[in-house]
């Protein structure tokens, strides 16, 4: 068994993971987010009571740039103590176990080709739309983090006069219309017009993305998760037609874009992180070659 934990700004879950299945798990919120020690401690206390003698290793996704071969994270997304920790190191000294560190949309990728959406697809792509829009990128069945794990960081590709993510994630609801994209989703669940509206707008903007990933990656199947993936009924109409332009047609007839259906996919993508590493799985995780 291994112990799957993902790591967010605000919480942080750990679970006791057996072949794709949770046998249990607990969150908690995160406080003192300024103080290292006291974040690391939370940390570990969440995960201490899952080490037993059947745990292998422990797999751990971080919304962060990652050293994968140190373990090193840097830059933790809402953590701002976490500016370089040896996570890996710290991990191992204290549960001496096997560590594997990555960052949080790899984890979420590599969950859904393992056990969720994108099951028996050899290439995929992650992704996680919330504050920003993160990527996650599996090629013939291996994770590509690229070599320094920001693969996949379509959101930060200049757009108009900014970037993708700043109008395909949260920040155009908020930067451009003031609103937030739960409010957006709630009135257009009520068939308030001008919320319809403002998602078919999202959903043009959300083409783009999705045409740089397909000219980027080219994969079978793209697994959309993050909060505003909910609301993927009402974008996804736009979202399509924003794509008519594509240069090869034949692409976006056999594209599969799915949404994501397990809350817990991240958490178990950590695990299987983890486990994949122990067998070889992912032995040369920064290049995704074997």
């Amino acid at each position: 068994m291994t112990i799957g934990v993902d790591l967010g700004g605000t919480n942080v879950r750990a679970g006791l993971v057996d072949n794709g299945l949770i046998i249990r798990q607990k969150s908690k919120a995160l406080h003192q987010k300024d103080s290292l020690p006291a974040t690391l401690a939370q940390v570990i206390e969440l995960i201490r009571p899952f080490v037993e003698s059947s745990v292998s290793s422990i797999g751990i996704g971080v919304p962060s740039v990652v050293d994968i071969e140190r373990g090193i994270v840097y830059n933790v997304a809402n953590i701002p103590s976490w500016e370089e920790v040896a996570l890996r190191a710290i991990l191992e000294k204290e549960f001496d176990l096997p560590v594997f560190v990555n960052n949080d949309v790899n984890c979420f990728t590599l969950g859904e080709h393992q056990f969720g959406m994108a099951q028996g697809y050899r290439s995929a792509v992650g992704m996680a739309i919330g504050t920003g829009l993160g990527s996650g990128v599996v090629v013939d069945n291996q994770l590509y983090t690229g070599s320094n794990c920001g693969a996949g960081e379509i959101g930060l590709l200049p757009y108009l006069d900014k970037n993708i993510e700043s109008y395909a994630a949260a920040q155009f609801f908020e930067a451009k219309h003031g609103t937030t994209a739960l409010e957006a989703n709630q009135a257009a669940r009520l068939g308030a017009k001008n919320a319809l509206k403002l998602w078919d707008e999202f959903g043009k903007h959300f083409g783009v993305a999705v045409k740089a990933v397909l000219y980027t990656y080219d994969p079978e199947v793209i697994v959309l998760g993050g909060s505003i993936a909910n609301a993927y009924p009402f974008f996804r109409t736009t979202m399509f037609e924003s794509m008519a332009d594509f240069a090869y047609p034949v692409t976006l007839r056999r594209l599969k874009i799915f949404q994501s259906q397990n809350e817990n996919i991240a958490l178990l993508g950590a695990a299987a992180l983890a486990q994949g590493a122990e067998h070889g799985a992912w032995a040369v995780r920064r290049y995704g070659m074997g």
